[in-house]
């Protein structure tokens, strides 16, 4: 049987399925992953830009380093992956492999979301989240974003 040049690695007990890749494989998979200038933080910066607002990006004086700083309203926006923050739509779904350790991470990044909302509170500033899937609609988050600086 010739070999596909892929070796599987041993489940863990905590595995329901196989990963597909191997431990290397899935290390450079996972390293390429950012946390910033995503696609949807430069989807949003960009519709922002157009319609005429101007900010600074990650300031990280301020609690959760948000993606985009409106100093002068005193008002930030994050772009959350669905994902990665745990977002209930069909991209926010759990992974079928190691799953105590991704509703621990996913759980970790609520959590620190939570707190970093409400210390930006504490300190005078309104905050806006903006998720991954509500960009399928340019218009509906351009109308957000319009209200929340504007209002």
């Amino acid at each position: 049987m010739a070999s596909s040049g892929r070796e599987r690695r041993p489940a863990r007990r905590e595995d329901k399925r196989l990963d597909r890749l191997t431990p290397e494989q899935r290390s450079a998979v996972m390293s390429r992953i950012r946390g910033k200038d995503t696609k949807p933080e430069l989807a949003v910066r960009r519709l922002a830009h157009a319609m005429g607002y101007r900010f600074r990006l990650h300031r990280r004086d301020l609690p959760g380093s948000p993606d985009l700083v409106f100093p002068g309203r005193r008002k930030v926006l994050f772009v959350h992956g669905c994902f990665w923050h745990g977002h209930d739509c069909r991209k926010g779904h759990m992974p079928r492999t190691r799953t105590a350790y991704w509703a621990a991470k996913i759980k970790r990044n609520t959590e620190r979301d939570v707190a970093s909302l409400d210390a930006l509170r504490e300190l005078g500033w309104d905050a806006l989240v903006v998720w991954e899937c509500e960009l399928k609609d340019r218009v509906a988050v351009e109308s957000r974003i319009s209200s929340f600086l504007d209002g």
